[in-house]
């Protein structure tokens, strides 16, 4: 079984700032691609920053210059620094990583439970 499990979230001032981690854990042979993504109330989930295994990144519009993804194999884990946060970055976090569980096995799509972030004076 693999499992994702996020931590990091919680209530933050605008113009403050979060650190979201992202834990991998289980039967896992390699970690393909990983990302954040983010679902606000009544809003479908929408990406918001993509990290390849060799490290190439991409970010949505709305947060590029204030969020920045990494990740480290050794530990499986991935890591959103969030700062400079608007009211509008308010939702849940969900981290999402495709995974290969055996060396002979094709790659799957696996999901956290999510972490909330709510920013707000």
């Amino acid at each position: 079984q693999v499992q994702l499990v996020e931590s990091g979230g919680g209530l933050v001032q605008p113009g403050g700032s979060l650190r979201l981690s992202c834990a991998a854990s289980g039967s896992i042979f390699s970690i393909n691609a990983m990302g954040w993504y983010r679902q606000a109330p009544g809003k479908q989930r929408e990406l918001v920053a993509g990290i390849t295994r060799g490290g190439s990144t991409n970010y949505a519009d709305s947060v590029k210059g204030r969020f920045t993804i990494s990740r480290d194999d050794a530990k499986k884990m991935a890591y959103l620094q969030m700062n400079s946060l608007k009211p509008e970055d308010t939702a849940v976090y969900y981290c999402n990583a495709d995974i290969r569980r055996r060396s002979w096995s094709p790659s799957y799509d696996y999901w956290g439970q999510g972490t909330q972030v709510t920013v707000s004076s």
